[in-house]
């Protein structure tokens, strides 16, 4: 049983949170922060408000540790719950090419796609949202980005 009242966070269709959804962004794989992490960045959607945060450790160029904390809908919820639950082990470019996947996958459409991971197809119904695309990608925007601002050496 969901926690009450998170199937119904944030606006949207009907249909749009689904159960499979709401079961990923309640399991908040990753939620949280990490402890020295070598960068942290947070991306804004300013169109509705959602804030995702991510904490990076990063070792011979691949993902070592990954928390984040989310501020926003149930979408920015279980894309960062994926992120945590598969990025250990990636380099930047993997990411970024999962990223790429899965935006081209919410504007041309999830039928008979190999995504990268799996879990992604959750995803699927949000593809006939575009004012929605937005709220699965930015979690994925934040861990490119404090990967990239790890290996530049920039920090927290």
């Amino acid at each position: 049983m969901s926690k009450p009242g998170l199937e119904n966070r944030g606006a949207g269709p009907a249909g749009l949170y689904h159960e499979a959804i709401v079961e990923v962004a309640r399991r908040a794989c990753g939620s949280g922060r990490l402890e020295a992490p070598d960068a942290s960045v947070s991306v804004d959607n300013p169109l509705c408000g959602d804030r995702v945060s991510m904490d990076v450790h990063v070792g011979n160029g691949r993902l070592r540790g990954v928390a984040h904390r989310v501020r926003g809908c149930l979408l920015c919820e279980a894309a960062a719950s994926i992120i945590a639950a598969n990025a250990v082990g990636e380099t930047a470019a993997e990411l970024q090419s999962v990223s790429a996947a899965l935006a081209d996958a919410l504007v041309t459409g999830f039928d008979g796609r190999c995504l990268p991971w799996q879990d992604l197809a959750v995803f699927t119904p949000v593809a006939d949202y575009r004012s929605r695309h937005r709220c699965v990608t930015l979690a994925f925007e934040a861990v490119v980005s404090a990967m990239a601002k790890a290996e530049t050496g920039n920090g927290a």
